[in-house]
């Protein structure tokens, strides 16, 4: 469990959190293992965990009919993958697959919502934590988004 407490405790996100909740969290963790292609989350799938990145790469994709999965971002170590565990309806809202082999701390996030209810401390360092999360994940696609759209104003660009 040590091992498992620094580990979330270096992490960037779990960085200045009070030591108690560090151990909350570990309560909650496992490490986890995930080859190369491997699908980690499936749009509209129940969702109840979240995961540390600490090694390797993850794209975050969204499903399309036209191109299939387009992958709106690629994050890797010292990021967070998930937050719509956090949030009703609690379902998945992108598919995210591991580019090559990435090593992840597993949460349980059922378990910690229950947890967040009984303790307001692990409730809003969590929330807060998340909120900046989804905050930099906005305007990454925000950014992705006006980049696509400049390319195709542009007479003769591809598409």
């Amino acid at each position: 469990m040590d091992t498992l407490q620094s580990l979330i405790a270096n992490h960037p996100f779990a960085k200045g959190l009070e030591p108690r909740l560090v151990r909350v969290l570990a309560e909650s963790a496992m490490e986890k293992e995930f080859a190369a292609g491997e699908v980690i989350l499936r749009e509209g799938d129940g969702a109840n965990r979240f995961y540390l990145i600490l090694s390797g790469s993850v794209a975050i994709e969204v499903p399309t009919r036209e191109k299939g999965n387009l992958q709106i971002q690629r994050i890797g170590a010292g990021e967070v993958l998930g937050w719509s565990w956090l949030f009703p309806p609690h379902y998945w809202n992108f598919n995210a697959r591991a580019v090559e082999p990435t090593r992840a701390i597993f949460f349980y996030g059922t378990r910690l919502r229950g947890q967040c209810d009984e303790d307001a401390d692990l409730g809003y360092e969590l929330m807060k934590r998340f909120t900046q999360v989804m905050v930099e994940r906005l305007q990454f696609t925000r950014s992705r988004l006006f980049e696509r759209k400049a390319v195709q104003c542009i007479p003769g660009a591809e598409r």
